[in-house]
């Protein structure tokens, strides 16, 4: 295979995988003289070191709109897109966001910006390190393999990490955007996480939206078993007025309950 080949399969890459494409060794300069070359004639941009982004012939190279779930793909070896990235990646997010969030079980780093758009990488929930593929799908996107959460997990990844959102108004709009929800998978990987605060807010979510998703009593009652034994707060640094629901412990911001974000006519 040769240069022109390889970006013509890889809208993005990074410099080891070009490196054994074209079977260089890692020593030998080749390869910088032909990505020097590439990048001075536009058919590559440097997203950061080692990973680059394939720009097609013709596009001006500081315009061409750049794929945000590609980079954050490719941030570690191990990138999964997840929480409100995975919700943006499979269609299902309210909210327009510029940050994108991968988690990953390598070393932290800061946030990386590029192009006004913030690649935030997580670690994996303590819950997850003994199956870090739990409720990840491999994808085919734009010429490359990705990870991804699945619904179920980006489900109830967001309502364990609700701050990644930070507003509790967009979590319930873009979840009841979801309209079918493996709910063995959601008991699975709810029971892998073993967090009751969690548990009793996936519970809740379940039991307002019964109708929406085609939820049965039979359905709750597995969820019972994983609810806390004393009340527990769904936002625990929430000020406002709250409501103790007692099916499933779980105290509840009343704005919540009410959904106050709604215009009087928003349903009609």
């Amino acid at each position: 295979m040769n240069m022109e080949v390889f970006l013509s399969q890889n809208q993005i890459f990074t410099i080891d995988a070009v490196r054994v494409a074209l079977g260089v060794k890692r020593d030998n300069s080749t390869l910088d003289n032909l990505l020097g070359y590439h990048l001075s004639r536009g058919h590559i941009i440097r997203i950061r070191r080692g990973l680059y982004y394939t720009i097609p012939k013709g596009a001006d190279p500081k315009t061409y709109p750049i794929d945000p779930y590609l980079i954050a793909s490719k941030m570690t070896p191990d990138s999964t897109l997840a929480y409100h990235t995975s919700l943006g990646f499979h269609g299902k997010l309210h909210f327009l966001r510029t940050d994108f969030i991968y988690v990953t079980h390598t070393k932290l780093k800061p946030p990386f910006i590029f192009k006004k758009n913030v690649f935030r990488g997580v670690s994996v929930p303590k819950g997850v390190l003994t199956n870090p593929d739990i409720g990840v799908e491999i994808i085919e996107y734009q010429g490359s393999k990705i990870r991804v959460t699945t619904l179920e997990r980006t489900f109830v990844d967001i309502l364990d990490r609700p701050a990644l959102i930070d507003n509790w108004e967009g979590i319930w709009r873009s979840l009841e955007s979801i309209e079918y929800l493996n709910l063995q998978q959601v008991l699975e990987y709810v029971k892998f996480l073993d967090n009751a605060t969690t548990s009793a807010r996936v519970a809740f979510f379940l039991d307002q939206h019964r109708e929406m998703l085609g939820i049965s009593e039979k359905d709750l009652v597995k969820f019972d078993p994983l609810m806390p034994n004393t009340p527990h707060y769904l936002d625990r640094h929430s000020k406002e007025s709250n409501q103790l629901i007692a099916r499933w412990n779980l105290i509840v911001p009343k704005s919540l309950l009410l959904r106050t974000w709604e215009e009087p006519d928003e349903n009609f």
